[in-house]
């Protein structure tokens, strides 16, 4: 099955618009979620705007968790257990649910290159600790995408986005969106608890990235070529 149709909730940030642009070039139909309908709005503009043939549509959270089978949540740790607890009773029984978000220090406070403890393990389970039983499976990916390179179209966003989940029908779901992004590659990193071990690597991304004033990537090597 082909994904037609993708909600991502916090698109109004830097990776969530990031991503939804680069769906959006290939042909995805996207809604934009965020808390205010207007901010959506907004955002949905200014991504047709960048790609005039995009469809695209801005709508509140829950709306837009409602509305597709396949559900990307980009949004900061600092809210993103009050997201999930919106959005929960509206994600549909059968979607994949992916979550994006690295517990990094800065939601109270303190530096990009630090990560916080979270009592579930990761962010990622977090969420699913908070998801309606029943409503959606979980995966995590997109940790390692440098996010504010994404909007610019010209620029090859290359590496290895790590997919942890412990659904392998959900995962392949995952596998089509990364396929999506040229340069990019899918790895299949394991079950969700590995979220805990894939997450702070965005950190580890952070500080080299400052030290090397680049914007480095993950790649894992040996793999087989397909």
């Amino acid at each position: 099955m082909t994904i037609e149709h993708v909600a991502v909730v916090g698109a109004t940030g830097d990776l969530g618009f990031g991503l939804a642009l680069h769906w959006a070039t290939a042909g995805i139909e996207i809604v934009i979620g965020s808390r205010a309908a207007e901010r959506a709005e907004n955002a949905a503009t200014r991504l047709k705007a960048l790609v005039p043939n995009a469809r695209v549509s801005g709508l509140v959270n829950e709306a837009a968790a409602s509305s597709s089978d396949v559900v990307v949540v980009t949004v900061p740790f600092a809210g993103h257990a009050e997201i999930y607890k919106s959005i929960a009773d509206h994600i549909r029984e059968d979607a994949v649910v992916v979550d994006c978000t690295v517990p990094l220090a800065t939601a109270v406070g303190g530096r990009a290159t630090q990560t916080l403890g979270v009592w579930h393990g990761s962010a990622a389970q977090q969420a699913q600790s908070l998801m309606a039983k029943g409503k959606g499976v979980l995966c995590a990916a997109f940790h390692t995408l440098a996010a504010g390179e994404l909007e610019n179209l010209e620029a090859p966003i290359e590496g290895d986005v790590l997919v942890c989940g412990s659904k392998k029908d959900a995962k392949k779901r995952v596998a089509e969106l990364v396929d999506a992004i040229p340069d990019l590659r899918y790895v299949d990193a394991g079950r969700l608890e590995n979220a805990k071990l894939v997450e702070p690597l965005t950190a580890l991304l952070v500080g080299i990235n400052i030290r090397y004033k680049t914007r480095a990537g993950i790649r894992i090597t040996g793999l087989p070529e397909d």
